[in-house]
Formats: structure tokens, C-alpha cells, sequence
């Protein structure tokens, strides 16, 4: 996983220790310490909700029955729901919309991350030092702080962050 990340680091301006701790901070939250390629699907109430109707599927972009299933999260930080499937496949030419598992696949996992962390201006929080900021872009509230803060703050010792 080593080149993807250092190639993923240096695509999306990952640049500087601060903002690596921060983006493995999140990443090893969403992905269980990289033991999860692809969101546990249940579903449960949670995740029914990213199914049409609710707010959160149009959100998302997910307008077919189905859709929440189909672009459930994955890769490292989780990519979740048609719109970010969608806009993920025009930016790497590649269709992710027809093919869904491939965002999960080595060779994307940790590129769709650094594409998001990017097109989401998190750099902007993680040069504040700004868990909760970081947190709220990837997952939408404050999901796993604690949990987050740990990673964050090992991430920081091995990169020599003070």
C-alpha cells in the first residue's frame, strides 16, 4: 500500500506531516485500521436511509431503488453514494458508477480518498490542526472522535508532528 499512498500524497497535496497524520487519522478509522475495504452492510437503520426517499439518498445522489447498497462505502475512507461514485469516475476516467467494487480494488482504494480529502478542501482543517473540522467533511458529524483522535495522534508521533 506504501506507493499508493506516497503517490496518492503527492497527486492530492497531502504534502506535510500534519496533513498525512490527519488523512491517516480518518482513514484508519473508516477502514478499521485498513481491515475494511467496503462498509459492513447490514443494512441497518442507518443505512436504509441511503435509500430513495430520504434526504440523505438524495443527498448522496442515490435515486434508484438499491442505490444505497450498490454505492455503499468503500476504499479506505469509505466513498459513499452515486453523486461521489459519479464524480470520482469523471476525474479518473475510469466508470466506477457501472463498477462500484473497483473503488474498493488496490488500486483505487487509497486514490479515492486523496481525490475526496482534496475536492473537499480538507487540507484547509488539517493545516488548522482541526479534528473535529477533518471529521465532519469525511463522515458528516463526529462519528468515532475518540477513536479518530487515537489515530491521529499515533499518526503524529511516527511522523514526528508536535
Amino acid at each position: 500500500m506504501t506507493p499508493g499512498i506516497n503517490a496518492t500524497f503527492e497527486r492530492f497535496e497531502i504534502n506535510t506531516p500534519l496533513r498525512m497524520a490527519h488523512f491517516f487519522g480518518q482513514v484508519l478509522h473508516e477502514s478499521g485500521g485498513f481491515r475494511y475495504l467496503r462498509e459492513i452492510w447490514g443494512p441497518t437503520d442507518a443505512q436504509r436511509r441511503y435509500e430513495p426517499p430520504s434526504s440523505l439518498a438524495r443527498n448522496l445522489g442515490n435515486t434508484q431503488p438499491g442505490d444505497g447498497a450498490r454505492y455503499m462505502g468503500r476504499g479506505v475512507i469509505q466513498l459513499t453514494g452515486r453523486s461521489n461514485y459519479a464524480q470520482f469516475s469523471r476525474a479518473m476516467g475510469v466508470d466506477f458508477v457501472a463498477n462500484p467494487d473497483l473503488v474498493a480494488s488496490p488500486q483505487y482504494a487509497v486514490t479515492a480518498a486523496g481525490w475526496f480529502w482534496q475536492t473537499r478542501n480538507i487540507n484547509q482543517h488539517a493545516d488548522r490542526d482541526d479534528l473535529i473540522a477533518v471529521t465532519r467533511v469525511v463522515n458528516g458529524g463526529r462519528n468515532g472522535l475518540a477513536d479518530r483522535q487515537k489515530y491521529l495522534n499515533r499518526a503524529k508521533q511516527v511522523l514526528g508532528v508536535r
